[in-house]
């Protein structure tokens, strides 16, 4: 009989360790959920509208029984963690982990509404306009990684991005502002190219170095100058376009077809990029350039031009995402508006696997973390608001850290590549 060299145990590329660990997560989600939330009155229920003002087609009102979703779903979180526990999910353990996101937010909008009545609709309205920003930037990483280069320097985009759209558009109209800030995401995006591509710069370097300077400068210029000449910082914003016979879906239609054009742009963004990279020629030289940028240059692919197009696009994309915060939403610019959406966009790229439809699902994950702050503080939910306002970054910290190992970037990714 042979015997076989014992070696450490590995279920699709992740230690015993980690595989572990992962359930014994799992399983104190379980018990956190039935300590905290669990505690709702015996027979309370929660009740969900599934309708939003001006719809002509209406729906019931949902009403579920609080305590026992609640103890049912921390049931269902609990037996995950045990299998993970004992021989763990393999390459389903992605899918996993999102299940149990999932129940954690089911879960505490279940006791947040027990006793109360929540607009699930608009809920999910909220989401997807704070997932916008973010999924920009989500975008705007994936264009720039997939290519090979790391784009720390998001969050400065989106500051500089806001900044410009709030003085270009006050001065000559939201489309314009717009297109200036894609301008300006696209001028910083062009500056870390030459940085990280012709010099060879530390990526992580050089996007902190523009970080720095896009808080500083646009500190400086709305200080001595938005504070001076007040109307240079009051863009008329886009308002939402309801399109006809859809927008009466119940559900769906206000969530999807009663938004402003910059929703509109995030939807097709995250389409045609998927298409892009995983449809096309294009994506597929893209692709090549971040997996193995030697073996791309051999088949005749301009790895250095692939890189600078794609940053640049990326810097773009980035831009317009601050020009939302200004024109689409606040209608003004505010010193350091972004509040590390930036960063917050990045965890979202990670998160959804370095895909557009995964970035995208993962920036709703963090949209929804960020909508909850005004939606507990009309509920009067007894949670102290300094708390509400660390969630959407405990979030953030909780989804990196439980990935850490899992995702694997493309090859190639923040390696400076030289031409021979």
């Amino acid at each position: 009989m042979s015997v076989v060299a014992a070696r450490p145990y590995q279920i699709a590329g992740v230690s015993i360790a980690r595989h572990r660990v992962s359930g014994l997560v799992y399983i104190l989600v379980a018990a956190l959920i039935a300590v905290t939330w669990g505690t709702v009155e015996p027979g309370s229920e929660s009740r969900f509208d599934l309708n939003a003002s001006g719809v002509s087609m209406t729906l019931p009102p949902l009403v579920l029984p609080s305590a026992t979703v609640i103890w049912g779903l921390a049931g269902i979180c609990a037996f995950l963690g045990a299998i993970q526990l004992t021989r763990g999910f393999g390459a389903r353990r992605g899918l996993v982990l999102a299940s149990v996101i999932l129940i954690v937010v089911v879960t505490f909008l279940v006791w947040a509404a027990s006793g109360r009545s929540m607009n699930l609709v608009g809920v999910i309205q909220a989401t997807v306009v704070k997932a916008t920003p973010l999924t920009f930037a989500a975008m705007s990483g994936v264009l720039c990684e997939r290519a090979g280069v790391v784009n720390i320097a998001i969050e400065g985009m989106l500051l500089t991005g806001a900044f410009v759209s709030a003085v270009v558009g006050s001065a000559f109209g939201p489309w314009i502002g717009i297109l200036g800030a894609a301008l300006a995401g696209g001028l910083l995006a062009w500056v870390l190219a030459v940085l990280a591509i012709r010099y060879k710069v530390d990526q992580i370097i050089a996007g902190t170095i523009i970080n720095i300077f896009a808080a500083g400068m646009t500190a400086f210029l709305s200080a001595r100058v938005l504070t001076e000449v007040p109307s240079l910082n009051a863009p008329q914003r886009v308002s939402a376009i309801a399109i006809p016979v859809l927008n009466d879906i119940p559900i769906i239609g206000p969530i999807v077809f009663t938004n402003n054009i910059f929703v509109y742009g995030m939807f097709f963004l995250v389409c045609a990029l998927h298409v892009g990279l995983f449809k096309t020629r294009w994506g597929l030289r893209v692709r090549a350039v971040g997996e193995h940028p030697k073996a791309a240059d051999t088949m005749g692919i301009d790895v250095l031009r692939t890189r600078y197009l794609n940053v640049i696009m990326g810097g773009m994309v980035a831009g317009v995402g601050g020009a939302f915060l200004v024109i689409g939403a606040t209608g003004r610019f505010d010193r350091d508006m972004t509040a590390g959406r930036g960063f917050i966009g990045l965890a979202a790229m990670i998160f959804g696997a370095w895909t557009p439809i995964g970035s995208f699902l993962a920036s709703l994950v963090f949209g929804f973390a960020d909508s909850l702050q005004a939606r507990l503080s009309v509920l009067n939910v007894p949670v102290p608001s300094e708390i509400l306002l660390m969630v959407p970054y405990i979030v953030t910290i909780f989804v990196v850290a439980g990935l850490v190992g899992r995702s694997r970037a493309p090859a190639a990714d923040g390696r400076p590549y030289e031409k021979e």
